[in-house]
């Protein structure tokens, strides 16, 4: 079984748990469904405003679905909250993003 649909399930018995949507968002973007990780990407960023992880994969689903401007502006977020946190490989990784764009 695919893993996003065992995190779909998990999401339709427990809609308000941050982590099963961002798990379901995460495994879409690894089955390469962007544009349906997407909804539970912005749901993990929106209820976590200190979450650093959702708003990378967010702005490398947004990327692949060639909407520059909205992945520039989830890999700033992101950058910032790296810069903050203090994890380094993500913030080069989300340097390079950004340049590239």
């Amino acid at each position: 079984m695919a893993r996003s649909k065992v995190f779909q399930s998990l999401v339709d018995s427990d809609p308000q748990n941050v982590m099963f949507r961002f798990s379901l968002g995460q495994a879409l973007w690894q089955e390469g469904d962007a544009k349906a990780a997407c909804e539970h990407l912005r749901c993990a960023t929106e209820a976590k405003l200190d979450w650093m992880m959702p708003r990378i994969l967010l702005g490398k689903c947004y990327l692949s679905l060639q909407q520059k401007e909205q992945a520039k502006a989830a890999f700033a977020e992101a950058l910032k909250l790296a810069i903050a946190q203090g994890h380094e490989e993500p913030e080069a990784e989300l340097r390079g993003l950004i340049s590239n764009l």
